[in-house]
C-alpha cells in the first residue's frame, strides 16, 4: 500500500468531500483527509486508476496524483498526552497537560480547529447578527420606516471567513505555539491499546485524549440522498439565498438557521417530528417562541413524520403522512442532531467501547474503557456545548496525567439557543423535578412588567421551577431578548443553592432584561403587576 495525495477539481463544500471519501473506501481506499478547500485528498492505496475512476464517478476530476515519501514503521518517541483531535475539549487538554509540564502531541485532523470556529457556534452567530441587523432595517421601531436591503450572500461569505480565519490564528495556530504544543496533521487511527497510526507513521503514548467531535446525523428519509440536502455546515457557507427553503428539525440548529434565513429574506418552512419545536424546553417557552417564529412569516408544521422526497424540474418536494399536503422548496436543512466521530477511529484495536450512537462510554473521571485513553466533549454522550468540552478536556488531562482525580458533572449546565427572542434555561424542568419526586411550585411570569422590554416593545416569558416547602430553586426557564445574558446569573443562584426568596432580596439594576429573574422570584407570593417600579 502507498500514501498518495490526489488532487481534485469540482470540490465546493464539505459535502463534497464526504461525497468523495464515500467514493475513495468504495474503492478499497483508506481515507487519511479530504479538503475541499485545499482541493486534495490523502490516502493509503494501491491503484491510483481505480481510485482516479471512482472520484470521477460520482463527478469530480483527478488532475493529479503524487505518491508522498512514507515515514517508517518504527514508532515514535511516547507522548505523555496524545489528543485526538484539535477543537475546544482538545485545545484546553492539551493547554492544562502543558500547564502540568507534559509533552503533548495533537492530531488535528481534517478541520484544525473543530466545529466551533470553523462551522459551529461562530459562523452561525455572525450569520444571526447580519440577519438580525437586516431585519432591523426592514422592521425598525415606530415611528421609523423601514429601509429594504437585499443581501449579498457573497460578501456576507467573505466575510464570515475573514472572521473564522483570524479566529484560528489568533486563538488555535498562535495558542499551540505559545505552549509548545506538537501538531501532526491527519486522522488517527488505533491500532493497539497504547498506540495510533497517522498516515502510516506510528506513534505511542502514555495517556491519550480522543476529542474528535461530532457531525451532523442524517435521518433515512427515503429519496433524501438522492434530492440532495444541507447540513448546518452548507447553510453556513451558502453563497446562495434560496426563495424557499424547509428546515427539517426544530432544535437549536435548526431554530437558529431558520429565522436567520427568514430574515435573509427566504420562505421558511419549520418541521418537527415532535408536537412542538424546542421540544426539550418547558412548553411555555416553546409555544412563545412559536408565536414569534410564525408572526415574522416562518411556517411552524409540528408532529409532521416524512414519508420521503422528490426532486422536481424546480426543486425538491418533501412527501409528509397523515394527510399534510406536499412541501414544495428549494433547498433543505437537516438539522437532526449531531453523532459522534468515532467511526475512522478503530477503537476496538484499543479496547474502548462506544454505545449505539457512537458516543464513547466514560466514566464520571472521564476514562474510557481503556484506562490510558481518555475522552472529552461531543464525541461523548455528555451533553453538546462548547463550554462544557472546554471543561471536559480540562478535568480528563489532569485525571490523564495523575495531578487530580474530579468528576465531571453537567447537571447545573446553563444552555441557550440564539433565535430573538433568546431561550435559555438551567437546572431542572417541571416535568423533570416531579419525575425525581420533588414536590415542585412554579411560576410563570410575562415580559411585560419588566420595563426594559417595555421600553423596547419586546415579549417574553419566564418560568421559575422551585421546591414547595423551601422555595429552594430547581430550574429557570427564560425565552426573551438577553436571555443568554440572564441565564448566567440564574446557574450562579443554582449554583449557591438558594431560593427564591434570595432573589428577591438581591439587587437587580434597573431597566435591564436580567430584572426580570428578580420579578419572577417576586411573582412566586404576589402580583407583579400591582407593584411600582424597583419594588
Amino acid at each position: 500500500m502507498k500514501t498518495l495525495k490526489l488532487r481534485i477539481q469540482g470540490m465546493t463544500c464539505t459535502h463534497c468531500e464526504e461525497t468523495v471519501r464515500a467514493a475513495l473506501e468504495r474503492a478499497g481506499a483508506r481515507v487519511l483527509q479530504v479538503s475541499w478547500k485545499e482541493g486534495i485528498a490523502r490516502l493509503v492505496g494501491d491503484n491510483p486508476e481505480v481510485l482516479r475512476q471512482h472520484v470521477e464517478a460520482v463527478g469530480y476530476r483527478v488532475v493529479g496524483v503524487q505518491e508522498e515519501t512514507p515515514s517508517g514503521e518504527t514508532p515514535e518517541a511516547a507522548a505523555s498526552l496524545l489528543v485526538i483531535g484539535s477543537g475546544s475539549a482538545a485545545f484546553a487538554a492539551a493547554i492544562e497537560a502543558r500547564k502540568h509540564g507534559a509533552s503533548v502531541v495533537m492530531i488535528t485532523g481534517d478541520r484544525f480547529g473543530g466545529t466551533c470556529v470553523n462551522v459551529g457556534c461562530v459562523p452561525s452567530k455572525f450569520l444571526l447578527h447580519r440577519a438580525a441587523a437586516l431585519h432591523a432595517l426592514h422592521h425598525p421601531p415606530a415611528p421609523f420606516r423601514g429601509c429594504p436591503e437585499i443581501p449579498d450572500m457573497a460578501a456576507l461569505q467573505e466575510a464570515r471567513q475573514d472572521l473564522i480565519q483570524t479566529l484560528l490564528q489568533e486563538k488555535y495556530e498562535d495558542v499551540a505555539e505559545a505552549w509548545g504544543i506538537q501538531r501532526i496533521p491527519g486522522t488517527a487511527r488505533f491500532v493497539d491499546p497504547d498506540t495510533v497510526e497517522v498516515d502510516g507513521k506510528k506513534i505511542s503514548f502514555e495517556q491519550a485524549l480522543i476529542a474528535t467531535g461530532a457531525r451532523p446525523w442524517i435521518p433515512p428519509i427515503e429519496g433524501l440522498q438522492e434530492a440532495g440536502f444541507w447540513t448546518s455546515t452548507e447553510a453556513l457557507e451558502s453563497r446562495v439565498l434560496p426563495r424557499r427553503l424547509a428546515v427539517i428539525g426544530a432544535n437549536a440548529v435548526g431554530l437558529e438557521l431558520a429565522q436567520a434565513y427568514a430574515r435573509l429574506g427566504s420562505e421558511v418552512i419549520l418541521m418537527e417530528a415532535q408536537p412542538r419545536i424546542a421540544p426539550f424546553e418547558e412548553p411555555e417557552i416553546s409555544e412563545h417562541l412559536q408565536q414569534h417564529l410564525e408572526a415574522e412569516g416562518i411556517r411552524v408544521l409540528t408532529a409532521i413524520r416524512i414519508r420521503c422526497v422528490e426532486r422536481t424540474p424546480t426543486g425538491k418536494r418533501i412527501l409528509c403522512q397523515d394527510g399534510v399536503e406536499p412541501v414544495e422548496v428549494d433547498e433543505i436543512l437537516v438539522a437532526t442532531g449531531r453523532r459522534p466521530n468515532t467511526d475512522r477511529l478503530n477503537l476496538s484495536a484499543a479496547g474502548v467501547e462506544t454505545d449505539d450512537r457512537g458516543a464513547i462510554r466514560v466514566d464520571p473521571y472521564l476514562a474510557t474503557t481503556n484506562p490510558r485513553v481518555y475522552a472529552a466533549g461531543d464525541v461523548t454522550p455528555h451533553p453538546q456545548f462548547v463550554y462544557l468540552a472546554s471543561r471536559m478536556g480540562q478535568i480528563a488531562a489532569r485525571n490523564a496525567l495523575g495531578v487530580g482525580r474530579e468528576v465531571f458533572d453537567p447537571r447545573l449546565a446553563p444552555r441557550v439557543i440564539f433565535t430573538d427572542p433568546e431561550v435559555a434555561a438551567v437546572g431542572l424542568t417541571e416535568t423533570a423535578a416531579r419525575e425525581q419526586g420533588k414536590d415542585v411550585q412554579t411560576a410563570v411570569m410575562d415580559l411585560d412588567v419588566v420595563a426594559r422590554a417595555r421600553v423596547e416593545g419586546r415579549a417574553g416569558k419566564i418560568k421559575l421551577v422551585l421546591e414547595a416547602a423551601t422555595g429552594k430553586l430547581l430550574g429557570v426557564h427564560l425565552v426573551m431578548p438577553r436571555a443568554g445574558e440572564a441565564v448566567y446569573a440564574a446557574h450562579l443562584a443554582l449554583r449557591a443553592g438558594m431560593k427564591a426568596a434570595d432573589l428577591v432580596d438581591s439587587f437587580a439594576p434597573y431597566l435591564t432584561y436580567a430584572e426580570a429573574l428578580r420579578l419572577a422570584a417576586q411573582a412566586v407570593a404576589v402580583d407583579v403587576h400591582k407593584l411600582s417600579c424597583c419594588a
